[in-house]
């Protein structure tokens, strides 16, 4: 990574590391950026997860590349056409492939661009909140805002 961008978010900070071309991370997890500046990738970034913490935005638009392997790239890209405010449970989102169930909840374990690739709208088949890197209490808040930006569903989500 070449560049870097650290914000205050409602749900602790959160690091987004760059090249010129893609964002390669948004995490929350506290990593050393000592020597990486932001560019205007990373600003641009900065600006569109703000805008979703304000509840005006829904969709981002900015390139990611994510190092994987061929099937970890093709739960990513299906993560991202989970619609805003709404979830799904790990069977469902796996019925095209059931017998890969443990792959696919191991792989979206594996996103490393939190909020942006929505692998926390995947929940378990009972309805609890399961698999989160970034806590299972981020992942409720972000469903939480989201229902209630989209005004989808109940207005408190009770797990």
């Amino acid at each position: 990574m070449k560049y870097a961008s650290v914000i205050a978010s409602p749900i602790g900070q959160i690091t987004i590391l760059a090249d010129d071309e893609f964002v390669h991370a948004v995490t929350f997890a506290e990593t050393a950026i000592t020597g990486l500046n932001a560019n205007p990738l990373t600003l641009k970034v900065t600006q569109q997860i703000d805008d979703y913490f304000n509840g005006k935005l829904q969709h981002f638009s900015f390139p990611i590349k994510q190092n994987g392997t061929t099937f970890q790239q093709e739960v990513w890209q299906n993560l991202l056409n989970i619609p805003f405010g709404e979830t799904t449970t790990y069977a469902k989102f796996s019925e095209h492939n059931p017998l890969a169930i443990r792959a696919i909840a191991a792989a979206n374990g594996k996103n490393n661009v939190a909020i942006v690739v929505p692998c926390h709208r995947v929940i378990g088949s009972n309805g609890k909140l399961v698999g989160y890197a970034g806590g299972l209490w981020r992942k409720q808040w972000l469903l939480q805002h989201e229902r209630e930006v989209s005004q989808k569903g109940q207005t408190e989500l009770k797990f």
